[in-house]
């Protein structure tokens, strides 16, 4: 069996139990381990069902009022409190609590200084006055002689006392209450930053089942019915009064403009789409159609002036802005020329449904991809309620496609049906896993956290002070214990409502993307995408829960953001690191400069000794030669001569060689 795999392994546990009672039986010796077992295991059950099922606070009483008599006395009144430890602590009586004595108490427990009974400086302070559980050992009594070899001296305390002091703090009172929007964003991270990934999955959704169609039906025909002829009718009509003019339109014209462009750009694609005999038999069916040469001008002239509109203003939102700067692109391409744009099926099918996909389009979402998925990943590795065991490796083997470098300014390339086809693909993907993901945070709110307990003090009131006198007492903010715990008091109102969506949201089959199908013959009936740009309502029961965890209602809590840290480098390192790169390399040139120059070195030494052996050869050969003067050598010395010894050879120099601009 394996016992390393944390807590449990199967169904077994692996580590002793927290809560250990004794078990008796007929012949057994009885010793005070095992009575003060039993006592230890009643006590502490009963601790924990205290601060697992109310948690700390005031069960009831425990109210403090002013003392009659004035000055720096207040009276508690009898009552019952909880503290996060689960111990009780029961006032039964009323107190008279001396706070000026308590905030005295204190100051010399945390200076090591007495000060008197100078109040002077205590004007307006405020402070908190708690109730702190305490053990007494009382009755002491002498224990019988025993055998053990080290028996207790004296006499030893045979009753424990539950009881409680009254202590001053600063007004500083932990607040014990769980916000399950606090959760959330612990799973899901930096809300702008979640936002912004949620956004372009939600713009990336319009297009997912579009991209799709538009790849696997080329060459099939979009449908054209009255619904379109409709929209081609009063998008001209608007266009045909408003589109003529001088200069760019205003802001506001130039949104509701382009709006139109695009739905008499839709229109006249799904026409295009037909085959000759197709589109006479559409001009029989909808007689409006024959104005179409002069819908096309229209469009254009439409076109040339939200060029030169100021779309930033018109579209406060990049996102909404890169679309309509995408049907102002494409429409000007694929629609306004007479025939359209034969070459470019992929790009016509998709205006046909409403949804331009421009060069500059295809390239954000590719960089959008990469956020979600990079996203995903970074809340997947920091998250630590994961229940959808599956998500992290879906995520991961999501193929998204590499980014692309910036287009030119109304770029027209044209997309390939492979690319579509992997953009749509890695979108349905991650649209389903940030769906799932969303689901998985949402759902683990509901289960309550146990809370730290760091701080076993219960407040019972807030008294301010003037001089020594209490001048006023508080006692409304205080915690007070509620059915299930404090960590349940601001789900109470929400409860019930966050139960009925987990029943149709947590628990429910995982979501699973299913493409359109695709009919076998005849027109593709694809509705126009009403909406792209404008708002995009987020709906559903996911949504409506998400509002639920991350609004406050009244009185509540807000919930606590989660402030990532994020680290920079400052330019002083920067600027170092630039530097060392650069020393490095000049030190990589230098080396291999010095490795050339020893080369060159090594060749010198070998041809130098190459010399030296033909030169030492030179000399020690006998030269028969005449000498300088023309005769012949001279004759060997006498016998009764002494032999000379020869004359030393001396080398001659080398001829130096002239460099240019060397004088002579």
């Amino acid at each position: 069996m394996r016992t390393d795999c944390g807590c449990g392994c199967g169904g077994d546990a692996t580590r002793t139990s927290a809560f250990v009672r004794p078990r008796f039986f007929a012949g057994q010796l009885l010793t005070e381990d095992d009575l003060s077992l039993l006592v230890e295991y009643t006590t502490a059950k009963r601790r924990l069902h205290n601060r697992s099922l109310y948690g700390p606070g005031v069960i009831c009483g425990l109210g403090v009022t002013c003392d009659p008599c004035g000055g720096g006395t207040v009276a508690v009144h009898p009552g019952h409190a909880l503290d996060c430890a689960g111990n009780d602590i029961v006032v039964s009586c009323t107190e008279r609590v001396d706070v000026t004595a308590l905030v005295r108490e204190r100051r010399v427990q945390a200076l090591g200084v007495d000060c008197g009974e100078d109040c002077d400086d205590e004007d307006g302070r405020r402070y908190g006055l708690y109730v702190r559980y305490q053990e007494l050992p009382v009755e002491p009594v002498a224990p019988y002689a025993t055998e053990e070899p080290c028996p207790s001296p004296g006499c030893v305390p045979s009753r424990i006392q539950e009881g409680f002091r009254f202590v001053v703090r600063c007004d500083d009172s932990e607040d014990h209450r769980h916000n399950p929007g606090t959760r959330l964003l612990a799973s899901i991270g930096d809300l702008p930053r979640a936002d912004r990934a949620r956004t372009r999955d939600r713009r990336l959704g319009h297009y997912a089942d579009a991209l799709t169609l538009a790849a696997t039906g080329t060459g099939r025909t979009f449908r054209f019915d009255a619904a379109d002829a409709q929209r081609y009718a009063t998008a001209f009509a608007w266009l045909r009064e408003n589109a003529g003019g001088e200069g760019p339109p205003p802001p506001s014209t130039a949104g509701e403009m382009t709006e139109h462009v695009r739905g008499l750009a839709a229109a006249i694609a799904r026409f295009d789409t037909y085959d000759a005999a197709g589109q006479d038999q559409l001009r029989q069916n909808y007689p409006d159609l024959a104005t179409l040469r002069e819908a096309r001008g229209a469009l254009g002239t439409a076109c040339e002036r939200l060029r030169d509109a100021d779309m930033k203003a018109a579209w406060p939102d990049p996102l909404r802005r890169s679309l309509a700067n995408a049907v102002v692109t494409e429409t000007a391409a694929r629609v306004v020329p007479e025939r359209g744009d034969p070459d470019a099926p992929l790009e016509v099918r998709m205006l046909a449904q409403g949804l331009p996909l421009g060069h500059a389009l295809r390239v954000e979402f590719r960089a959008d991809l990469g956020l979600i998925r990079e996203w995903l990943l970074c809340r997947l590795d920091q998250a630590a309620d994961l229940a959808d065991c599956a998500l992290r490796k879906d995520v991961a083997d999501a193929d998204v496609p590499p980014l692309l470098p910036a287009p030119q300014p109304d770029s027209t390339e044209k997309a390939t049906i492979a690319e579509v086809q992997q953009i749509a693909e890695a979108a349905t993907a991650l649209a389903t896993a940030v769906r799932r993901f969303l689901t998985d945070a949402a759902c683990a709110t509901l289960n309550p956290p146990c809370g730290d307990c760091t701080d076993t003090d219960v407040l019972l009131a807030h008294v301010e002070l003037d001089g020594c006198d209490v001048v006023r007492v508080c006692s409304a903010t205080r915690e007070q214990v509620l059915p299930g715990g404090s960590a349940y008091g601001e789900w109470l109102p929400k409860l019930y409502r966050l139960r009925e969506l987990a029943e149709r949201v947590c628990c429910e089959p995982l979501a699973a993307y299913r493409t359109l199908p695709l009919p076998t013959e005849g027109p593709v009936a694809r509705p126009y995408a009403d909406g792209l740009l404008g708002d995009w309502p987020r709906t559903g029961d996911l949504e409506e829960m998400l509002s639920l965890l991350l609004t406050p209602a009244p009185g509540e809590t807000p919930p606590k953001a989660l402030h990532e840290q994020v680290y920079t480098t400052p330019s002083e390192v920067t600027d170092s690191m630039q530097e060392l790169a650069r020393l490095r390399t000049q030190v990589a040139d230098l080396t291999a400069a010095v490795e050339g120059l020893r080369a060159h070195m090594g060749s010198a030494e070998t041809q130098v000794t190459h010399l030296e052996e033909r030169l030492a050869e030179r000399e020690g050969t006998p030269d028969p030669a005449p000498d300088a003067d023309g005769g012949e050598a001279p004759a060997p010395d006498r016998a009764d001569e002494p032999p000379k010894p020869p004359a030393k050879r001396t080398r001659s120099p080398r001829p130096r060689t002239q460099k240019p601009g060397d004088t002579p």
